[in-house]
């Protein structure tokens, strides 16, 4: 049997390869990206096919059929109810079939393959003043040919519809070969248009049939998405049948290009947003706004917004946009809906006109299908019944109803939605891990299902029946609607060869959950994962499918970093999601079957760049740069690693025993023997090797402290100075400036700046000190020993291991290492902290491990997490300390790039407002510089690093003015723009140090 299975596998991949001119695979890395998509359930594939045309698509579906194997159509994978996934060949559209094919702006129309991104449509439709209506908050991701599949809506639905009534005419094949052309009206025989005869017939004859129940089964709301929409048929509403077959989920035919209506955009758009005491309080009032022609009426409570800013004071809001053909128009139409809203029920309210501030808040709307995943109390919430509607009007009681059954089942969620069409979303606290947890699943989904009905609603509202509903259609459309359903589908699909399990004839609810595979006890890991309870498998559950990190581009004003691997290559191996299905798949074994020592995981992971922009732009925080450091660790334990792992990854102690000899090796690195250098350390060829400093910032740290203090072994600015120049904690003379001063920072001498660019660390110093701050450089040895005595003797200071934020190591999976120099830097800097002294840290990359890294490597140490919340940056230290302080007015521009790293974990805007005290005009860029530390240095790695530069930083220098300051905080985004451009850029302390030498 297994012989027979292994040749039909290698037949079917044979003749699709020999038949399909675009990729086939049936790699297991492949196919096992495919295995889910945004909901709970999982499929494995047999194999992933992408089509360059229809000629493939109809290839491919010849070859399938011949086999017997099912064919499942696949956008972005952002389906929540599990129709994205499937058993046979997935259909993988994203990668070819993504061309805008024409676009008539006279009459409104566009042409579309269905791998078009929607956010792809709305900018070439923008240019024109129009867009395309539907809007789902994977705009950025999501293709039409899924908006088609599922009938997708979004929060402009009370304006502009669902993706069925901007539907115009679909060309698709069937299972068995044949084209049609669906749209509106009939041919002379009475059958819709552009049937082949066998369905013409057919499908007349079905629906001739069942006139009356057609009439009569389907309930009346905007939001009715379940089942397929057969009414739609009817004679009296113009036999439509593109819009028939909208919202079928790819299991009547497989889409190959469509025609969609396009809608004007107002020329100006106003956000108010209005407060209410509760959600059922906003619920109630949602349907009223109507009459005043608002564009959405999103709906959301605090427990999912929590302290974003510029809400009205309340504990749930609505979110209504108005349009106008001026911003003044619009505004006034926002106030007049506001007064009405005021008189019915809202407690506050407040008009946001400025753009910045819609997109921002308009992110946490967009975002919620991620944040809602995790509970204030940090835990997991599912999707399952992320989308029912009612009718609007009857949207507060229901959502009454529905948190007094959550209460029934002892369940917690936060809905959330589009409260204008009485849709709302929800993520569960379910238990898909247990039997118990899954019972309770079933239970409340069939009770549910009954509530909705009761109400006079849709089992979907939004995101289609896939697995998730299907098998409650009979509620919803009773046996005899739904065997229509089932006579439809045999109609257009005789060998139920299309995505088979959905919308009819369906699995259970429960079955194929995506989280059944995975080890039910946690795995020995070596960070801490505190936000997982330790579990390496519920980090790497955290991804949903949202798949906001396959963005391709970034929108007007945007500084998100996620996922920079991704824009570069298109591929979705390189995107946080598919890396984090990969992990997923790994844990399981059943398609990646090495575990630790899988090459599949470890090829994705490879062009990670470990910027951690993930961790704050995914909305469910994914720390893709914390998954590779566990992985790399396991991957190579007791194996050589590879030559960069050497070289870069061990960095520091290397720049520490090269510091004696920069000079010389200065001159060497500029002669022939730098290629051999390189090629031994596995460095890019493409890389120049950066110069050491002849005198490290360390030494003139010593040497100027020992020049100030008269001597050796006179005072510095924080203790007495030992024979090496380096504070030991004795007394010191009055105003010399104790370590118990207030006004003491403790400066972090990190590698790159001691070593690389300590200009960098000479003009902090001088501004720190004109703040009236005093900084001063930790030993590099503990100040006393655990007993309480005064230190040994000590070594050389050469022979003495450097300090060290471990991120080298960590950033190369060398853990072991990286807790044994992270140990060191706590003995030493515990005693300095104990006063709450910051930690002052001019590196973004390097306060970022200092930040995260090292207390989840040291979750055993609670001296690590008091270390981690010390870190400041300089621009932090600055406004904690010196709040008076008025830095020096520069009064420039601003271009460069705010450093990955510090996006992601630290935060700029401490930053921002110090340069705008400095008349430092203009935002800096997102995105990620590309270098990332050791990743563009590393061989294989240049190209991708280059591509990276050139999505943000590169072309926000290139298009700033003469005049403009370039500024990059960190090392890497500096060595970029040295390579790569004609601008430096420089630290924001050069550029304030050097005003202030100006001033003098």
């Amino acid at each position: 049997m297994a012989d027979r299975t292994e040749t039909e596998k290698r037949d079917l991949a044979k003749e699709l390869a020999a038949a399909v001119r675009g990729e086939v695979s049936f790699a297991a890395a492949d196919r096992a990206l495919m295995t889910m998509d945004a909901s709970n359930y999982r499929r494995v594939p047999r194999a992933v096919v992408a089509p360059r045309d229809a000629e493939d698509v109809a290839a491919a579906l010849r070859v399938c059929r011949e086999h017997g194997v099912p064919v499942v159509p696949r956008g972005g994978g952002t389906s929540i109810a599990g129709q994205a996934t499937g058993v046979g060949v997935v259909l993988d559209f994203t990668r070819h079939m993504r061309r805008i094919v024409s676009l008539d702006p006279a009459a409104r129309t566009a042409v579309v393959q269905p791998g078009v991104i929607l956010d792809d449509l709305r900018a070439a439709a923008g240019a024109h003043g129009l867009t395309f209506g539907p809007d789902p908050s994977t705009h950025s991701r999501c293709t039409l040919g899924g908006m088609i599949g599922n009938n997708s809506c979004g929060s402009h639905s009370v304006a502009w519809g669902t993706t069925a009534d901007s539907v115009r005419e679909l060309e698709l094949l069937t299972y068995g070969g044949e084209r049609v052309r669906a749209g509106r009206g009939t041919d002379p025989t009475g059958a819709p248009t552009g049937l082949p005869p066998r369905l013409r017939n057919g499908v007349k004859a079905l629906v001739d049939g069942e006139l009356a129940l057609l009439r009569t089964g389907y309930p009346d709301l905007p939001r009715r998405i379940s089942g397929y929409a057969l009414d739609a048929l009817l004679p009296e509403k113009g036999t439509d049948l593109a819009r028939a077959l909208t919202g079928s989920e790819g299991t009547l035919g497989v889409l190959t290009e469509a025609a969609v209506r396009l809608v004007e955009t107002p020329a100006a758009r106003v956000l108010a947003v209005l407060a209410y005491p509760d959600e059922s309080a906003a619920a109630e009032a949602a349907h009223t706004l109507l009459p005043h022609g608002p564009m959405t009426v999103e709906g959301m409570a605090a427990d999912l917004v929590g302290d974003a800013a510029g809400l009205p004071k309340g504990g749930a809001w609505l979110f209504v946009e108005m349009g106008g053909a001026s911003p003044g128009e619009a505004a006034a139409r926002a106030q007049a809906l506001c007064r009405a809203a005021a008189a019915d029920g809202s407690t506050d309210h407040t008009v946001v006109t400025d753009p910045a501030g819609q997109r921002a808040l308009w992110r946490i709307r967009e975002d919620a299908s991620g944040t809602a995943t995790r509970l204030s109390d940090g835990s997991e919430a599912w999707p399952g019944w992320e989308d029912c509607a009612v009718p609007p009007a009857q949207l507060g009681p229901y959502l009454r109803d529905f948190r007094a059954l959550l209460t029934q089942h002892g369940l917690r969620g936060t809905p959330y939605g589009h409260f204008g069409d009485g849709c709302i979303h929800i993520r569960i606290d379910f238990d898909l891990l247990t039997p118990p947890g899954i019972r309770r699943f079933r239970d409340f989904s069939y009770d549910l299902g009954e509530l909705v009905v009761a109400h006079g609603g849709s089992l979907s509202g939004e995101h289609g029946d896939g697995q998730a509903r299907a098998e409650l259609l009979p509620k919803m459309y009773g046996p005899e609607l739904v065997r229509v359903f089932e006579q439809f589908k045999s109609l257009w699909d005789p060998a139920a060869g299309l995505n088979p399990g959905m919308l009819v004839r369906p699995a259970r609810l429960d079955e194929n959950l995506r989280f059944e595979v995975l080890p039910s006890r946690p795995v020995p890991v070596e960070f801490g994962y505190p936000h997982d309870n330790g579990d390496f498998s519920a980090a790497v559950r955290r991804c949903v499918g949202v798949a906001k990190c396959r963005n391709t581009t970034t929108g007007p004003g945007s500084t998100d970093v996620m996922c920079p691997s991704f824009r570069a290559t298109g591929e979705e191996q390189h995107s946080t999601r598919g890396r984090a299905r990969l992990l997923h798949e790994m844990l399981a074994g059943e398609v990646i079957t090495d575990g630790w020592q899988s090459p599949e995981v470890h090829d994705a992971l490879d062009l990670c760049l470990s910027c951690k922009g993930c961790r704050s732009d995914c909305p469910v925080g994914v720390d893709m740069a914390t998954y590779k450091a566990e992985f790399l660790h396991h991957h190579y334990e007791g194996r050589v690693r590879p030559a960069a792992h050497y070289s870069m990854g061990r960095l520091p102690q290397w720049l520490h025993a090269a510091a004696p000899l920069a000079p010389a090796l200065n001159v060497l690195a500029r002669t022939p023997l730098a290629a051999v250098a390189k090629r031994l350390g596995g460095i890019a060829a493409e890389r120049p090797i950066p110069r050491l400093a002849t005198e490290t910032f360390a030494r003139w740290w010593w040497r100027r402290r020992r020049g100030t203090a008269g001597g050796a072994g006179g005072l510095s600015g924080g203790g007495t100075v030992t024979g090496t120049g380096e504070l030991s904690g004795g007394r010191t003379t009055a105003g010399a400036g104790s370590p118990s001063d207030a006004r003491t920072v403790i400066l972090w001498p990190d590698t790159f700046t001691n070593h690389l660019s300590p200009e960098v660390g000479r003009a902090a110093v001088r501004v720190l000190e004109a703040a009236g701050l005093r900084p001063l450089l930790p030993p590099t040895a503990p100040l006393r020993q655990p007993g309480g005595a005064l230190p040994q003797p000590v070594l050389p200071r050469l022979h003495r291991p450097p300090l060290c934020c471990g991120l080298t190591y960590v950033s190369t999976g060398q853990l072991d290492r990286a807790r044994t120099v992270m140990r060191r830097t706590v003995e030493v800097l515990s005693p300095l902290l104990q006063d709450g002294h910051p930690l002052v840290v001019l590196e973004p990359s390097c306060a970022a491990a200092l930040r995260t890294d090292l207390p989840e490597l040291l979750s055993d140490d609670p001296r690590a997490a008091r270390l981690a919340s010390s870190v400041r940056t300089f621009a932090q230290a600055l406004e904690e300390l010196a709040p008076d302080w008025q830095p020096p007015r520069i009064n420039r521009p601003v271009a460069g790039q705010t450093h990955c790293h510090q996006h992601a974990v630290l935060g700029d805007a401490a930053e921002r407002r110090l340069r705008a005290r400095a008349g430092l005009t203009g935002q800096l860029s997102g995105g990620c510089c590309g270098l990332a530390g050791n990743f563009g240095f590393e061989r294989g790695h240049y190209d991708v690093s280059v591509a990276c530069a050139e999505d943000q930083l590169l072309p926000a220098v290139r298009e700033s003015a003469p005049g403009t300051e370039i500024l990059a905080d960190g090392f890497s985004c500096r060595t970029q723009l040295d390579q790569l451009s004609d601008r430096p850029g420089r630290h924001l302390a050069e550029v304030l140090a050097e005003a202030l030498g100006e001033g003098a």
